[in-house]
């Protein structure tokens, strides 16, 4: 399932969003508690919803995000 604005998301959505995030934590040496993170989450929610909807093109849109 894939998820639009007010929607909600599925285990799987939510394995995707978190493989992402962990992996860009990872790369730019972010605790994944940190407000740099959440702001990350965020911005990989936003992408997700607009079709980024699998961990390896999630990650690489939030590489090229510009605001992160």
């Amino acid at each position: 399932m894939s998820a639009t604005t007010n929607s909600f998301f599925s285990p799987e959505d939510i394995i995707v969003l978190r493989g992402a995030l962990d992996k860009w934590c990872l790369e730019k040496r972010i605790d994944i508690k940190s407000t740099e993170a959440q702001f990350a989450a965020t911005a990989a929610i936003g992408l997700f919803q607009s079709g980024y909807n699998t961990s390896e093109r999630l990650l690489a849109a939030l590489r090229e995000h510009k605001g992160l």
